[in-house]
């Protein structure tokens, strides 16, 4: 059940990440997208959550 939690947490967070990198807005003005940080722990709660070990 950890070994889930934490491979949606990994895989969540390469995904928020190459969101950012491949589709993220450059002028700032997509709070999400723009930042890497953000769009990484935003990915990362996400895949944290749906990886069902919750």
């Amino acid at each position: 059940m950890m070994a889930r939690l934490v491979i949606g947490v990994v895989v969540g967070g390469i995904l928020g990440y190459c969101l950012y990198r491949f589709v993220g807005c450059s002028s700032g003005a997509c709070p999400i997208t723009s930042n890497p940080w953000v769009s990484t722990i935003v990915g990362m709660v996400i895949g944290g959550l749906s990886s069902g070990a919750v």
